[in-house]
């Protein structure tokens, strides 16, 4: 019952192949409401369904949910299009909620879960207010957005770190916690994961350096408006508080 119970979940909480349903889900939704509610509902499905199994997830399942993690990972390093980056990273960083599952701590997973899902939903709707503005959110399409849109290419790359797990916000906590709990029974899963973090981190700079950096064009598109932009400020703020209590916690 288990087996067939984390088998359903591994599509909420990817686990490859079974994490190519979202990836297409996601490229096939075109609004950003739509998109936004996927973001944060998906794995939040994955982790009610796990939490009805009356055992804790195998290692075997967990070395699956990683090697998923380090595939999605490197597989973002190729691409250029922000809305395939952001399904791409988010199945990568699900992957890992399997962990949180099989070592519990006092946050929950659901909660660990939301502060993954909150940057990556944040990040979709910048990449629809890209496609708005030029036809496609692709990297080098219309390189050097802080030359011309100086206040979304600031939010975008804060958002971005979010994304990433940098310090500050609660995926860096997730990921901590799980290196922290994983260090001493297994420190081959530790490593892993920081070479997955080391791997979002140079997929982050392959599409910044496409999105952000250069000269920029002609391009009459207008900018993030001031409204626009302390609603992110203040969003990201709230996600950088949490992510200080937490990491408060922890210590």
């Amino acid at each position: 019952m288990d087996a067939a119970i984390y088998l359903l979940a591994g599509l909420f909480l990817p686990l490859f192949p079974l994490s190519m349903a979202f990836n297409l889900l996601l490229r096939r939704l075109r609004r950003p409401a739509p998109r936004t509610l996927l973001l944060l509902a998906w794995p939040q499905i994955g982790l009610a369904l796990a939490a009805t199994a009356a055992s804790p997830p195998p290692d075997w399942l967990l070395y699956w949910a990683l090697l998923t993690s380090a595939l999605y990972a490197f597989r973002a390093l190729t691409l250029r299009e922000l809305g395939l980056w952001n399904g791409f990273i988010a199945s990568s960083l699900w992957a890992l909620l399997w962990l949180t599952l099989a070592r519990p701590g006092a946050v929950p997973p659901a909660l660990h879960g939301l502060g993954l899902s909150l940057p990556l939903a944040l990040l979709g709707l910048l990449g629809a207010g890209l496609e708005q503005r030029f036809g496609a959110a692709y990297a080098g399409l219309h390189g050097g957005l802080a030359q011309r849109l100086p206040r979304l290419s600031g939010v975008l790359v804060v958002v971005v770190l979010a994304v990433i797990a940098m310090p500050l916000f609660p995926p860096f906590f997730t990921l901590l916690t799980l290196t922290l709990a994983t260090a001493a029974a297994a420190p081959a899963m530790a490593l892993a994961l920081v070479a997955v973090w080391l791997l979002w981190s140079w997929a982050a700079a392959r599409l910044l350096q496409g999105l952000v950096v250069g000269p920029g064009d002609r391009h009459g598109a207008a900018d993030l408006s001031r409204t626009a932009t302390w609603a992110y400020a203040a969003v990201l703020g709230l996600l950088a508080g949490a992510g200080l209590y937490l990491l408060g916690g922890l210590a």
